[in-house]
């Protein structure tokens, strides 16, 4: 096998390996390997994001509220595009659910109770008697997940970052200080360090490399594109019940995207839908909304990778030297990119990481909780 020098070597090149890679190529030798043909062909390139400050466990909200300045003023060519499009969140409790979304406002940030009676100017086709209460959050946006990701790589590979697709990690060993990443295209990647940022593959990463998993639960989420025509959904706000059981979000201006914010505990593979759970979103979605469904335009699943507790891992391993962990980013991964890459470049770099100090114990990789 060939073999290649580099002061870090980032396994996954999903949002987060991307991310982090960008970050740490500015001052490192940096190589991003990846399993498939394409960067993000799993999760990150199944993902219809919104930048939320309430979604999540108080980690994840603290690096979601952390990306937003990246958000709205990217690095001078990063993107030719806009990453964000300002999209509200309207929250709608069911009769029995009141309780539920009060104690959401009286959490949450910038989520405000909104009168009943004006719900259908909002949203023309929501059914009468559907909601008993509601709250929104004018203060959220769409991103632009492809270009996000892709400004990660440009900026790793325009930094002499080496970007190896189509490289599965083999056997990881690590041999006087050095790992060694035997890969499937026959080359030898080589680093004092590991980012470990292969998403539901976490674990399997882990286990080559001789190092405890940490019980990583992969589970799936769906996704459906209907017509929801004759309604003109563009400024539609995201629509979500507070019992997270459905929402829906206008897409490409003219379509609407369900899901029925599944989360079946899964195995990490190429995820495909279930016609169930695309069953299931359709009927719930119109249960609140009035919207005929002659056909569903297309469906996709992927899988989203949570540790035991819901938060996040990043940090060192305290058993293996020179190994770091980046998952665990559930749903939350794209909105908290920008924070979450800087984050993990500082810890390997030995830097300062500023305000983001107050989360680092509750993220450990190996905190109590977590598999040994």
């Amino acid at each position: 096998m060939a073999k290649t020098g580099y002061d870090t070597i980032v396994i996954g090149a999903g949002i987060a390996g991307a991310a982090c890679a960008a970050n740490l190529s500015a001052e490192q030798r940096v190589a991003l390997v990846e399993a498939e043909e394409f960067a993000g062909y799993h999760t990150t390139g199944r993902s219809a994001a919104l930048w939320e400050p309430n979604y999540g466990p108080d980690d994840v909200r603290a690096l979601t509220r952390a990306s937003r300045a990246f958000f709205e003023h990217p690095p001078a060519g990063f993107t030719e595009t806009p990453l964000m499009r300002q999209r509200a969140v309207l929250v709608v409790a069911p009769p029995g659910d009141e309780a539920l979304l009060a104690a959401a406002v009286a959490r949450g940030v910038g989520l405000r109770p909104l009168p009943v009676a004006g719900l259908q100017s909002i949203v023309p086709a929501l059914r009468p008697g559907y909601a008993a209460a509601a709250a929104i959050n004018p203060d959220a946006f769409d991103i632009d997940v492809a270009a996000l990701h892709q400004g990660f790589l440009r900026q790793h590979k325009l930094l002499g970052g080496a970007l190896a697709l189509r490289h599965r990690a083999g056997r990881i060993t690590r041999v006087g200080g050095i790992w060694r990443v035997e890969t499937s295209a026959g080359v030898v990647f080589e680093a004092p360090v590991v980012v470990n940022a292969a998403g539901a593959w976490g674990d399997l990463v882990a286990e080559q490399a001789r190092v405890s998993p940490l019980g990583l639960i992969a589970k799936r989420r769906t996704g459906v594109i209907i017509d929801p025509a004759p309604w003109q959904v563009a400024d539609w706000p995201m629509l979500c019940d507070v019992g997270e059981t459905w929402y829906c979000r206008p897409e490409a201006r003219t379509r609407l995207m369900v899901s029925p914010a599944d989360a079946t505990p899964d195995v990490a593979h190429d995820v495909q839908p279930d016609e169930l759970d695309v069953a299931v979103a359709i009927d719930r979605m119109q249960k609140a909304l009035d919207i005929q469904v002659s056909r569903v335009e297309r469906s996709w699943a992927g899988l989203r990778t949570f540790t035991p507790d819901g938060s996040l891992a990043f940090g060192w391993d305290d058993a293996v030297p020179g190994f770091m962990w980046c998952v665990g980013q559930g749903g939350y991964g794209i909105q908290t990119s920008p924070a979450a890459g800087r984050l993990v470049a500082d810890l390997v770099l030995g830097r300062d990481v500023g305000p983001l100090g107050e989360i680092t114990s509750r993220i450990s990789p190996r905190r109590p909780g977590l598999a040994a």
